[in-house]
């Protein structure tokens, strides 16, 4: 956030300490503590390759060496000390990043002491984090860096307006979320409209409709303009004190719901709004415009299809399932060829999970709505989809710069498939984050264990 709303505090005898809260309002409150884990300089040899951005290449190899990508090329030199693997008849790839995960707020076990993702007491909480329910022993980050995830968006759940802000994580075991928060990655505001929050709420004082999620939307964009305002004043004011050394000014009180919202509207926050039906996405990206803020992506957006057009003009991503639908009213007029639908139309397609299981087979998911698409004449090559699932949710989150494709600089997260990974027989065999190897299938030492794994006691008197 910026320095102004943090920029000062009265405390003890109403000193006022301006200058210390400057000083710490330019970093994270809970910054990310990540290190990488030590890794080997490695060539992944005479590899299929897709670079996560459209490019297929062949018998060709992938050198990376103190966590980034060093080289991409054919019958490149081995340097003494690189770990050389044979790639030959297998595929390389950059890491699937999945933009819509409850992993850690829905941790496994699946019980209730667990459920941490809605603050289901107001229908505004876009003062609560995720990164403050995360559970990182959840078994469900194993399992999917088994297949072949190293980075995702940990989001609060869909019962509110405003459900609170969104996490980057790296998918690396650690004791705390600290260690997995993908350092300088933004965060995201979850954000909801349809019949999610008016069903959790139309018995609790509303919304209970449609209308009146927009007008609470509306009202707290307001609050959040006015805040700002409050907020630049109070800057100007301060420095002209200073100049002309006269009594400081006392800054306005925080409100935590607020500074969340003013984020968005200062672009430092990604707006991630689950949406299905194409009429409300169209209005909420009117909402956007009275406000001036933007939208990052639309998650689930199953009528994505009918506004397709608009949502490449708007540069809006929309994040999808290969074939859920038909579950409730909103999700009833859903197709299969939904996301090669808005690649087609020139759009940001991402595909997402939602799910502590369909994490675990995101390329599945790819590759459905891939062959879906070409079965309606969409014919989209294998390379450019794999965007779908590394640098188009890497662009979507605010880390493509770093990751999601397979270029020099890059962070090396890649996975080694024994097949195309479209194939329905591929697995990841190797995963790598930053260059450490923290999978493979054929090293039990190298798989991550939770004791949540390991079975639990029968149903008993204790609660």
């Amino acid at each position: 956030m910026k320095a102004r709303y943090f920029d000062a505090m009265v405390i003890g005898m109403g000193l006022l300490l301006a200058s210390s809260a400057v000083a710490r309002a330019d970093k994270d409150v809970y910054p990310s503590t990540y290190k990488p884990i030590p890794s080997s300089d490695t060539i992944l040899q005479n590899a299929t390759v897709f670079d996560g951005i459209g490019g297929k290449f062949t018998k060709t190899d992938v050198y990376f060496a103190n966590g980034k990508i060093k080289k991409i090329g054919k019958d490149l030199p081995v340097a003494d000390g690189t770990k050389v693997i044979d790639a030959t008849g297998k595929w390389v790839t950059p890491g699937i990043i999945d933009i819509h995960s409850h992993l850690g707020v829905y941790p496994s076990p699946s019980v209730g002491a667990h459920s941490d993702g809605n603050e289901v007491t107001s229908p505004i909480t876009s003062e609560i984090s995720a990164e403050h329910g995360v559970w990182p022993q959840d078994p469900g980050f194993n399992r999917a860096r088994a297949g072949g995830v190293t980075s995702m968006l940990i989001l609060p759940g869909s019962a509110n307006l405003f459900g609170g802000r969104g996490v980057v994580l790296k998918n690396v075991p650690s004791r705390t979320v600290q260690g997995m928060k993908f350092p300088d990655a933004p965060y995201a505001l979850k954000m909801a409209c349809g019949e999610n929050p008016k069903r959790v709420y139309g018995q609790k004082g509303g919304p209970g409709s449609r209308m009146g999620n927009f007008s609470g939307y509306r009202k707290n964009w307001i609050k959040a303009t006015e805040y700002r305002a409050k907020w630049e004043k109070y800057e100007a004011d301060l420095a002209a004190a200073k100049k002309d050394d006269k009594k400081l000014p006392s800054p306005p009180a925080r409100n935590l719901q607020l500074e969340t919202l003013v984020g968005v509207l200062d672009d430092e926050i990604k707006i991630n709004m689950h949406c299905y039906r194409a009429d409300e996405m169209a209005q909420v990206i009117d909402m956007s415009k009275e406000f001036g803020y933007k939208i990052t992506t639309f998650h689930h957006a199953i009528e994505a299809y009918k506004i397709a057009d608009i949502l490449a003009e708007n540069g809006i991503c929309a994040a999808m399932w290969a074939d859920w639908g038909g579950f409730k009213m909103e999700a009833y007029d859903s197709v299969r060829e939904n996301i090669p639908m808005i690649e087609r139309a020139g759009g940001c397609a991402i595909v997402h999970s939602d799910s502590a299981a369909g994490i675990q087979r995101l390329y599945q998911e790819a590759a459905k709505a891939l062959a879906d698409g070409r079965k309606a004449g969409i014919n989209i090559s294998d390379a450019d989809a794999w965007a779908w699932l590394t640098s188009n949710p890497a662009k979507a989150m605010g880390i493509a710069d770093k990751t999601g494709s397979l270029e020099t600089g890059k962070n090396a997260d890649i996975v080694l498939w024994n097949a195309n990974p479209f194939t329905i027989r591929a697995r990841p065999e190797q995963v790598f984050i930053d260059g450490a190897l923290l999978y493979d299938i054929n090293d039990p030492s190298l798989r991550a264990v939770s004791d949540f794994e390991l079975g639990q006691p029968g149903e008993g008197d204790v609660k």
